[in-house]
């Protein structure tokens, strides 16, 4: 498709003006599913995409704490040393299947890894790695829930480090690479309430940040569904339950998360992370400078903020 190579501020000159979108889940886990919420918006305006996300499962799924290192993870494509390629086969060393590999199953193409072991400034080589081998000019950050936009004092803050991390990654690499931040779902993780998430947004409006909000639509809600049966997630299906016309409380990770099901759950909250001021996105800039998870896991805690890679080393170490 024969495109202005110049883009508009707006979202929909933003994405029709891209050749091709990298649309990453940066939660880790499932919120690879939710990113394909905003992916298949941006087909339907014209823009082919490549989904991926990070190397970085939920304990329930793998009780390693922390990311997968790309040299350790089994059947991936390398791309550079902190990004890969998924295909149905690629699991850790102990074979757990990634749900980048779930995914690709349902797509029937590769989906992309980015590994977040190397803090957020390998997360930047992963990402242009990952959009130059892919010949995508436009990245799309996707969190499920609205933690990315987290200040670090809400009370059901549990895994802010992955999203911390990439996003810090995402805003090293937007000076080689248009860059987005889409939040589906508000408070549909069950960490901040939807009403914390549209504060968040209210502020980064003020800002000049916000682009667009777009919905997820009851055929793609299907889909999220149907890919649920594949990908283990438990966000991401919340996100379709809302997008069904489905009301009132629902209960997440075991009973401990609560979730309000409505309207607001099947909305997409778009913005410009580079046109946010740093108070708007505190986390991820703390973590800017970071080249180890371990550094970016400090950064966090010297703010008073637990992660969810504390949570994991803990969990693990009742286990030995």
């Amino acid at each position: 498709m024969n495109r202005d190579p110049v883009a508009g501020s707006d979202l929909l000159s933003i994405v029709q003006g891209a050749d091709r979108a990298l649309v990453l889940g940066i939660g880790g886990g499932g919120d690879v599913v939710g990113a394909l919420a905003v992916a298949r918006v941006c087909e339907a305006l014209g823009t082919s995409f490549t989904l991926g996300g990070v190397s970085w499962e939920r304990s329930a799924v793998d009780p390693h704490p922390g990311p997968r290192r790309i040299t350790e993870i089994q059947d991936a494509r390398p791309l550079g040393a902190t990004a890969g390629l998924a295909g149905p086969g690629t699991s850790t060393p102990e074979g757990v299947s990634f749900s980048e590999a779930g995914m690709a199953r349902h797509l029937g193409e590769e989906t992309v890894l980015v590994d977040p072991s190397a803090g957020a400034v390998g997360a930047a080589e992963g990402i242009l790695a990952a959009a130059g081998g892919l010949g995508c000019d436009l990245l799309v950050c996707v969190d499920v829930g609205g933690d990315v936009l987290a200040l670090g004092d809400e009370p059901g803050l549990a895994s802010p480090l992955c999203d911390a991390v990439m996003l810090a990654g995402a805003l090293r690499a937007a000076d080689r690479l248009r860059t987005v931040l889409g939040v589906v779902g508000p408070g549909c993780d069950g960490e901040l309430a939807a009403a914390e998430v549209l504060e968040r947004t209210a502020g980064l409006a003020r800002a000049g940040a916000w682009l667009d909000t777009w919905g997820v639509s009851p055929a793609v809600a299907d889909e999220l569904h149907a890919v649920a049966a594949i990908v283990p997630t438990e966000a991401s299906l919340q996100v379709a339950r809302c997008a069904r016309g489905e009301t009132g409380e629902s209960h997440i990770r075991g009973g401990r998360r609560r979730v309000e099901l409505g309207p607001v759950g099947a909305l997409i909250l778009l913005f410009d992370p580079t046109a946010a001021p740093v108070g708007e996105l505190p986390l991820a800039r703390a973590v800017i400078d970071t080249r180890s998870i371990e550094e970016a896991s400090a950064a966090l805690t010297a703010l008073g903020v637990h992660s969810e890679l504390d949570y994991e080393r803990m969990r693990a170490s009742s286990r030995d």
